[in-house]
């Protein structure tokens, strides 16, 4: 992390020197290299909260957000929520204090940023030279002017304010759902993101994760989304600004999420903060889209629907997809045998590779036998399946008596009511679990992302990324899924 500080004398009483610096948008008026800027949405310009919006004489663009302003103590801190300068977690801090010998102002500038390794010195004197000690000469010049700028620039500046627009929605690029049905009705178009409200957060998507849920909501078998809509569970990205209320996020964190509702296959989005975690440093944006959906849901199946203790027996259907092979990992890391069910060999040897004991290749749904001859007729202990209809009589079979069929997908058609006498027959727990109901409650949610990031570090889980699709490609991410050509975690790139 670097840090700048500069520091200067201003001949003027602080009262005068505060009165301007505590207008977010003033340096339009007395800072060298400021071309154009605005505070969004019309906002007052001492409002925390407010972003200013503005271009630099060299072209480059950034947006700063008013994170405080203390009349009291004649300070002001704030942040940088987007540039097209390669600095990260930005924040800078204004201090002004009286100096009683000639009724002058002492002036501290200090921040604290990250930029790309081997640019230190550079960007360290960009801003210490360049930003702060420019803007003390600017301001000095300007205050001798009597608060007029002398450079007959006064019109350009107001006609910069009135080009430079409004960011209420800035805009980006989206896939959406025009009608429910197969992978031909998503469409890339222009989407925008709102400024944030009350408990609200803004994020710059860096990669988007593709789950079977997606499918199942395209198809309109879960009805999420009325169409034209924009679908997707998961993404990561960095957060651009926040919205009132909001404590955990700030600008320039990096960020991912895994909730309702669908609408993360876009470039840029606005969504409620509370399900949004922050990314630990030693964890990547594309890791974490690729992870956090089936990461958490892995989480709760192995850890909360059903705690796996040692010795006992996991059978894991589709081992070889995304949530697949976690299972596996994760399972097989808590101790149990792991079963898993393939569609071909190829993909048995990858489930074997993340801890599958046993991959049984089938393509009709039938492994029930093989199950029973590799626990000696015993059969799991717990079932995972994200199969559904064609698997149900299978299930059935192959789960051991007082077992736990957990039913969290239905890849091959929605599981049919399943008579009680069936489950009598073996004295068999059936569950129907949803991740959303667990994630609700922010502390839960904390808590699971936690275990996850630790189970990467610890390589329980890995981010097994079977395929890369640009954004605009999310149709063929579908296709390839649903016809199982696929094996791993699947990301969209905006």
């Amino acid at each position: 992390m670097i840090r700048v500080t500069r520091t200067a004398v201003i001949d003027a009483p602080i009262e005068i020197v505060w009165a301007v610096l505590r207008d977010f948008n003033s340096h339009l008026d007395w800072h060298p290299i400021i071309a154009s800027s605005e505070i969004e949405d019309g906002e007052p310009a001492d409002r925390i909260g407010c972003v200013r919006n503005f271009r630099l004489k060299d072209g480059n663009h950034l947006r700063e957000q008013l994170l405080a302003l203390s009349d009291r103590d004649h300070i002001s801190t704030y942040c940088i929520v987007d540039a097209t300068l390669p600095m990260s977690r930005y924040v800078a801090t204004v201090q002004l204090k009286r100096v009683t010998d000639g009724n002058r102002t002492f002036w501290h500038w200090q921040s604290t940023f990250d930029v790309p390794k081997g640019r230190e010195r550079e960007f360290e004197t960009m801003v210490g030279e360049g930003v702060y000690v420019a803007g003390f000469e600017g301001l000095r010049a300007w205050l001798r002017r009597g608060g007029r700028r002398g450079n007959g620039r006064s019109g350009e500046a107001r006609e910069g304010r009135a080009r430079f627009g409004s960011a209420a929605g800035l805009s980006g690029q989206g896939v959406v759902l025009a009608a429910h049905g197969g992978p031909e009705q998503l469409r890339m178009q222009a989407v925008s993101a709102s400024v944030p409200g009350p408990g609200e957060v803004r994020i710059r998507q860096a990669a988007v994760g593709v789950n079977y849920i997606d499918v199942y909501v395209r198809k309109g078998l879960y009805p999420l989304v009325t169409p034209p809509a924009l679908i997707g569970m998961e993404a990561s990205g960095t957060v651009l600004d926040v919205g009132p209320g909001v404590a955990h996020l700030l600008p320039g964190d990096r960020v991912a999420y895994a909730c309702l509702p669908p609408g993360a296959y876009c470039s840029i989005r606005t969504m409620a903060a509370d399900q949004v975690v922050v990314l630990p440093d030693d964890v990547s944006e594309e890791t974490a889209a690729a992870v956090m959906l089936k990461g958490m849901s892995a989480e709760y199946l192995l850890h909360r629907v059903h705690r796996v203790r040692p010795g006992e027996t996991v059978l894991v259907h589709a081992a070889a997809g995304g949530l697949g092979l976690m299972l596996c990992r994760w399972a097989a890391r808590l101790g149990a045998r792991v079963i898993g069910t393939v569609s071909s060999e190829a993909k048995a040897r990858l489930a074997r590779d993340s801890g599958c004991e046993l991959p049984i290749v089938t393509a009709d749904y039938r492994f029930a036998d093989a199950v029973m001859r590799a626990t000696n007729g015993r059969g799991a202990d717990v079932v995972y399946d994200g199969l559904g209809r064609e698997a149900l009589q299978e299930n059935l079979q192959a789960v051991a008596a007082c077992g736990h069929w957990v039913s969290y997908g239905q890849a091959s058609g929605t599981l049919e009511a399943v008579p009680l006498q069936m489950l009598s027959s073996k004295s068999i727990t059936l569950s129907r679990p949803v991740l959303f109901h667990y994630t609700a409650d922010r502390a839960i949610l904390q808590a699971m992302a936690g275990n996850l990031f630790q189970a990467l570090r610890d390589g329980a889980i890995r981010a097994d990324i079977g395929a890369r699709y640009p954004l605009a490609a999310a149709r063929q991410a579908h296709e390839d899924l649903e016809a199982r050509r696929t094996s791993g975690q699947l990301v969209l790139l905006p």
